[in-house]
């Protein structure tokens, strides 16, 4: 049976949330700081977002 050869690195999916800009570490904290400041549900998709975009920095 011949080889195949697989580009692994398009199979694989981003760790990054998509939803999330292009930030600085420093952006990014201001941003979750102000999004935490005021409790408000309807902005948890953003607060998880930027928390795991920390996440992916600190690993």
């Amino acid at each position: 049976m011949p080889d195949i050869q697989i580009d692994r690195a398009q199979l694989a999916p981003s760790i990054l949330p998509a939803d999330v800009p292009e930030l600085s570490d420093d952006e990014c904290i201001a941003r979750l700081a102000r999004a935490v400041e005021t409790p408000d549900s309807a902005r948890l998709d953003e607060v998880a977002a930027l928390i795991g975009r920390l996440a992916v920095t600190i690993e």
